[in-house]
């Protein structure tokens, strides 16, 4: 009743208390990672009965208090140095600790620990309580000893220690989950060990080191880690904030051996180059794979044919200079229009209108001739799939939100942004490799293609306001640049070879080597 009502003794109990746990943390972490080398369905068990043999130990320790004062007494002499049997103790126990610590981070370094196999071999279970009581042992001698130093009635000490188990036994299965998912915080914990085995060490053989240096390192210790872990957290927020898809296209590209956004490309090599393993996949199954994830992003203005360069039927023109327009032209679907691309009548495949044109030496409007489909320049490449499915063939006219006709698109265009370019007769290749760091692009190339061609990013702009190459360089000049005007993106040069009053239409595109100067901008005098 005495203690119960001493404020002494309560002050002495919560100081205590404070104490064990503060000096039981690092306990924890041994026991949790000593129950992971047992199956899931016995890892509770031990925790408890390993914890409650610890409990006992501890308090059977507390009720030898006062042998344990005499433990200063030296047993021995070596080289002029006594030995006690606390020093004993503190030798062992502190030669365990660096030996099992060391094991430990090994196979966590090596990552043994992470090899998941069809037959685990696990522990036995006997052993690992053993374990955790005696490093409980190991841990609590320290603590007991100090709190015979702090406190004078032995009630006092066992109820401390009593509370404090407690808590660990409550603590320790929120903990072990803890660890399992922060890895960096094992590694730091066994560290932790090993500098207190080494303390341990150094008290047993004669050289005293400060608790309050061990708790202070440790303390920064835990500090940084926190603030690594916050870092941590915020990334993983920031990058669950990205589309699911994206998130997916990248992981799948990455599994292919390409190279995710962001990633600096090889100056002076292909990226594929050097010492580095061949990927599984070669460069155009990656580049394929690459086009069809990116269709549900990629809208209609970036894979149709632009209005420029639409061949179409004008029925205002003499039949035969129409005929000979269809036979010259391999083309085999066309808008058919009055006077202009504004003025679209229908369309009509080749084969229809020749034979319009020989049965009867002109092209009748009023029949023979299919209702135009419209879609949104808008319109993503995967719905536009969908529309070109139910066209049967025909091709689709591409307008603007002012209803202003800006391109065609046909299966082949989608075709071409999932595998590369399909040229007709009448066209050469947008993109055309002249040597092994050189290319020769026309400015209507779609940027999506050149990405793959050169196995870099950042070409393609996050608002859709270009997709050819001339666009992207007009953006990055802010108006049409002179002839020979160079960019250098990502370890490219862009040059400007081909211009008029109007538009961008040739670029060469040269890879620069790592000893060449990389400014964004040089335009030509």
């Amino acid at each position: 009743m005495e203690l119960l009502t001493d404020p002494a003794a309560w002050i002495g109990l919560l100081t205590l208390v404070v104490l064990e746990i503060v000096l039981g943390i690092d306990n924890l972490i041994f026991i949790a990672i000593l129950a992971e080398k047992l199956p899931p369905h016995q890892r509770d068990k031990a925790r408890l009965i390993g914890l409650s043999l610890a409990l006992f130990m501890r308090l059977a320790l507390l009720s030898v208090v006062s042998w344990l004062v005499t433990l200063t007494t030296p047993l021995f002499t070596v080289f002029g140095q006594g030995f006690s049997g606390r020093d004993l103790i503190l030798l062992v126990g502190g030669l365990f600790l660096l030996f099992k610590a060391t094991s430990e981070l090994h196979e966590r370094l090596e990552g043994v620990t992470h090899t998941a196999t069809s037959s685990a071999a696990y522990a036995s279970f006997t052993l690992v309580v053993t374990q955790i009581v005696v490093l409980d042992a190991v841990f609590s001698l320290d603590a007991v000893i100090t709190a015979v130093g702090m406190v004078e009635h032995l009630p006092v000490m066992m109820a401390a220690v009593v509370i404090s188990i407690v808590i660990m036994l409550w603590a320790s299965k929120p903990l072990t989950r803890f660890v399992n998912a922060h890895p960096t915080v094992v590694v730091l914990c066994l560290s932790f060990l090993l500098m207190i085995g080494l303390s341990l060490v150094a008290e047993g053989l004669g050289f005293h080191i400060p608790k309050g240096y061990l708790y202070g390192a440790i303390g920064f210790s835990v500090m940084i880690e926190a603030l690594n872990q916050w870092a941590r957290r915020n990334a993983m927020k920031h990058e669950a904030r990205r589309p699911l898809r994206d998130r997916t296209a990248e992981s799948i590209i990455r599994l292919l051996g390409g190279r995710a956004r962001g990633e600096p490309a090889l100056a002076g090599a292909a990226p594929d180059a050097g010492s580095a393993p061949e990927p599984a996949f070669a460069v155009e199954e990656r580049n394929m794979v690459s086009g069809v994830l990116s269709l549900a992003e990629r809208t209609v203005r970036s894979v149709m044919t632009p209005r420029a360069d639409i061949s179409w039927v004008d029925l205002n023109d003499d039949p035969e200079a129409v005929r000979e327009q269809l036979l010259d032209t391999p083309h085999g679907i066309f808008p058919v229009c009055r006077g202009s691309l504004d003025e679209v009548v229908g369309v009509a495949r080749a084969k229809d209108l020749l034979g319009q044109l020989l049965r009867h030496g002109r092209i009748d409007e009023s029949g023979g001739l299919r209702a135009p489909v419209y879609v949104p320049e808008s319109t993503t490449a995967i719905r536009l799939i969908d529309t070109l499915r139910g066209a049967r063939g025909q091709l689709a006219l591409v307008n603007d939100e002012h209803g202003t006709l800006t391109g065609v698109v046909t299966p082949i265009d989608v075709l071409e942004a999932i595998a590369g370019e399909f040229p007709d007769e009448d066209e050469t290749l947008e993109i055309q490799q002249t040597a092994p760091d050189a290319w020769t692009v026309s400015g209507s190339a779609d940027l999506h293609l050149l990405e793959q061609a050169l196995q870099t990013h950042g070409l393609v702009g996050d608002d859709d306001s270009y997709t050819s190459v001339a666009g992207f360089l007009l953006a990055r000049f802010g108006g049409l640049p002179p002839a020979h005007a160079n960019w250098v993106h990502d370890g490219y040069d862009f040059v400007v070879t081909d211009v008029d009053a109007q538009r961008i239409r040739t670029v060469e595109v040269r890879r620069l080597s790592a000893d060449e100067p990389s400014d964004h901008l040089s335009t030509a005098p």
